[in-house]
C-alpha cells in the first residue's frame, strides 16, 4: 500500500493577516483523510483574537459562477471540499498598511485561506458543482456591518480565469455587479 503525508504549513502573503494554508492530508490506496481544521495546528498560525468558529457554510456552484467580494465583521476560513475555485482578497481595511492589496489564490481540496474582518473574500468557481466551504469566527446577520467590492472593478488587476458577463445572472448577482469599486469605496472612507 502506497501512502503519501503531507504536513500543515502556512504562508503570508501581501495582506497582512490573510494567510494561505496547506492542510495536512494523508493519501493511502483507499483515498485521502484532509484534516480540516485542528485546533493545535491552527492556533499556531491565526490570530489570538480569533473567536470560536460560530457558523460554517457550504456552497456549491456552478463552473464560471462568481460570488463575492464580500468583507463582512467576521473573519474567515476558507477551501474548497469539492473541485476548484480561483479565490480573490482585497484589504478593505482603513486602518490597514496593506489597504487595496489583492491576492488571489487557486483553491483545491486540502488549501485554505484565512481572511482577516475587513478584507473582501470572493473566488470563482473552475468545475461545475465547485463546493466552496466557509467557517466563520461570528454568525452571520442581516444588516451586519461591512463592505462589499464589485468582482468587475479592472483596476483591481483580478485575472479571473473565466470571463465574466455582467448581464448574467447565472454567473453574478445583481447585488455584486453593481457593489462599489475599490476607488469608490476608498472616497468613502476619507
Amino acid at each position: 500500500m502506497t501512502l503519501q503525508i503531507n504536513p500543515f504549513s502556512s504562508s503570508d502573503s501581501a495582506i497582512d493577516g490573510l494567510k494561505v494554508i496547506h492542510i495536512k492530508t494523508v493519501t493511502d490506496d483507499r483515498g485521502t483523510v484532509r484534516e480540516l481544521y485542528r485546533e493545535s495546528s491552527h492556533s499556531e498560525v491565526l490570530p489570538d483574537t480569533l473567536h470560536p468558529w460560530q457558523q460554517v457554510n457550504l456552497t456549491r456552484t456552478k463552473r464560471g459562477a462568481v460570488r463575492g467580494l464580500h468583507g463582512e465583521a467576521m473573519s474567515k476560513l476558507v477551501t474548497v471540499a469539492y473541485g476548484s475555485a480561483f479565490g480573490a482578497y482585497v484589504d478593505t481595511r482603513a486602518d490597514s498598511k496593506t489597504l487595496g492589496a489583492v491576492v488571489t489564490v487557486k483553491l483545491t481540496p486540502g488549501v485554505q485561506v484565512f481572511v482577516p474582518q475587513g478584507v473582501c473574500n470572493g473566488f470563482q468557481a473552475l468545475e461545475e458543482g465547485t463546493e466552496y466551504l466557509y467557517l466563520f469566527d461570528n454568525e452571520w446577520v442581516s444588516g451586519m456591518t461591512g463592505v462589499a467590492l464589485t468582482p468587475l472593478d479592472v483596476k483591481l488587476g483580478i485575472d479571473w480565469p473565466i470571463e465574466i458577463d455582467p448581464a448574467d445572472r447565472d454567473q453574478i448577482s445583481e447585488k455584486d455587479s453593481k457593489a462599489p469599486t475599490l476607488q469608490e469605496l476608498l472616497d468613502q472612507l476619507k
